[in-house]
């Protein structure tokens, strides 16, 4: 479909709230902050940080790729706070709970977590899929993984590009429930790649998912 995180049992008390709720919350899970710089020894200034291959997580997982490190140094220089690892964390929150909301038709929850760019081509989707009679019963199975593939810094402008590896049950219904594409019991390998945006330093503390497409 081209179309920083709290504990799963936490995430629906935070559904409909602004991504400050989910990109920016440390969880418990996370790894440790693998882009904070360290500190110089009797110093309080960060030393620099070496150029980086490409980082894995504990479990061996991608974090980032090559190409995204640079742009990863420079958000963490402009915010210090930026941690890769509950970034991370929520953007996999963010995506279940984004689909949840298309897949239902929920606009007014989509408003708190994508562009206005982003909404109006679901609202689109939506409508298109509503005059059809029809509505989707889908499921996220899982997320088999989530690494950055970009992260760009325009002036205080922090980009930074997810792609999504997942396992999705997708079902369409018509008007009496009956099932007219797809199946519950076989899900889709889907691969998304999602871009999210914030403006550091600024009064609103939201990543927004600003572009979608399909790796």
């Amino acid at each position: 479909m081209t179309v920083e995180i709290v504990l799963l049992a936490l995430v629906a008390l935070f559904v409909g709230l602004r991504l400050y709720a989910v990109l920016g919350r440390r969880t418990g899970h996370e790894q440790q902050p693998v882009t904070r710089p360290e500190t110089v020894p009797g110093s309080e200034q960060p030393a620099p940080l070496a150029d980086a291959a490409p980082e894995r997580s504990e479990g061996g997982g991608l974090v980032y790729e090559e190409a995204a490190a640079g742009g990863i140094r420079a958000i963490v220089s402009a915010d210090p706070g930026f941690d890769v690892a509950r970034f991370l964390e929520g953007a996999q929150a963010a995506y279940r709970m984004i689909l949840e909301a298309f897949w239902k038709g929920d606009g007014e929850e989509l408003t708190y977590l994508v562009s206005d760019d982003v909404r109006a081509s679901f609202a689109e989707a939506i409508a298109a899929r509503e005059a059809a009679g029809h509505r989707l019963d889908n499921r996220l199975v899982q997320i088999e993984r989530a690494f950055i593939e970009d992260a760009r810094l325009d002036g205080l402008v922090a980009s930074i590009t997810v792609r999504f590896d997942a396992d999705i049950a997708a079902v369409t219904r018509n008007e009496a429930g009956e099932v007219v594409a797809g199946s519950m019991s076989d899900a889709v390998d889907t691969h998304d790649v999602w871009t999210f945006r914030r403006t550091l330093g600024g009064d609103d503390p939201n990543w927004l998912l600003v572009e979608t497409d399909e790796a």
